[in-house]
């Protein structure tokens, strides 16, 4: 078995949580029904959510459980969820989203950005809010305010503890685990001339469906370093950004640190640890309604949106 994971999916009657087995999707309840040693029932009835805010329990439920649910997998005790990665919905909707600005040296200099010497800097965070998130396959709606629609592929850590003022050399700890956020922004409206403050990245960043994430959820322990797996995203079949992210400006456990100084982090929390070279404002070229993205990260899996006209 090569991957573990935990989803949400759409069925009949509503969401259901699925264990994601080498990138298929097994319903979580029919897994315990034919022997997986049972999840408790607030997992069940709480879904993804509820794990997040027990960790500490899911987590060591999860990784206890995977070999036998592969098992069952491969004898055939359950079946993969018929519409497989076609029924993923977000795994589920995070509160808050800490976003970092201009982490990658390529990004900062293909959006004409002068960045301080990181002697003497720190990080440069932002929030997007719940109204933003939608998983995989809903579409991106495109407000008729802006033409100059954007992608940022992006690695995100789940937090699954609680933490104020941690470490840099601890933050991990404090992740329960990774997935992909596709960072859209509206590249006109991110700027303003009526005020004498030159950026509006409330305006830019948090319109409804502006925050793609999923697929799924992979536990961190798959993931022992996060400093050194590759990002891509596609648009239309065509690659966009294509980098690793090893070549962050302050890594996932720096940006963890610092936010902790500023707020308590809290289970669920996400943090989107900023995206690489290769954006559409770098390019000249932005997206249009019927544009296709697939945003992918190496040990998670593919997140991918069509862009869409919003009806106004």
């Amino acid at each position: 078995m090569s991957l573990i994971a935990l989803a949400t999916y759409r069925r009949a009657g509503g969401l259901a949580t699925a264990l994601v087995l080498d990138n298929q999707l097994y319903d979580l309840e029919a897994a315990q029904a034919a022997g997986l040693p049972a999840a408790r029932a607030e997992w069940i009835g709480g879904g993804v959510e509820a794990m997040l805010k027990d960790w500490d329990q899911a987590g060591t439920w999860l990784r206890s459980v995977a070999p036998q649910a592969a098992a069952l997998a491969a004898q055939g005790s359950i079946q993969p969820v018929a519409e497989g990665e076609s029924a993923v919905a977000a795994p589920y909707v995070p509160q808050r989203i800490f976003c970092a600005a201009s982490n990658y040296a390529s990004h900062a200099n293909e959006m004409g950005t002068v960045l301080a010497a990181k002697s003497v800097s720190k990080p440069y965070m932002f929030l997007k809010l719940s109204n933003t998130v939608i998983g995989n396959g809903e579409p991106i709606l495109m407000p008729p305010e802006t033409s100059k629609l954007d992608w940022e592929v992006e690695l995100a850590a789940v937090i699954g503890k609680r933490c104020r003022r941690i470490s840099a050399e601890d933050a991990l700890d404090a992740v329960a685990c990774y997935t992909i956020v596709n960072d859209i922004s509206a590249r006109d409206l991110n700027v303003r001339s009526d005020y004498p403050f030159k950026h509006d990245w409330f305006q830019g960043k948090c319109h409804d469906t502006f925050a793609p994430i999923g697929p799924w959820l992979v536990p961190a322990w798959q993931i022992p370093d996060p400093q050194a797996v590759n990002l891509r995203l596609d648009v239309n079949g065509e690659p966009m950004q294509q980098d690793s992210t090893a070549n962050m400006i302050w890594t996932v456990r720096e940006q963890i640190a610092y936010l902790s100084t500023i707020v308590t982090l809290e289970p669920g929390d996400v943090v989107a640890t900023g995206t690489p070279t290769g954006v559409g404002m770098g390019r000249g070229v932005y997206l249009n309604a019927g544009d296709r993205l697939v945003a992918s990260i190496e040990g998670i899996g593919r997140l991918s949106n069509r862009v869409q006209a919003e009806r106004v």
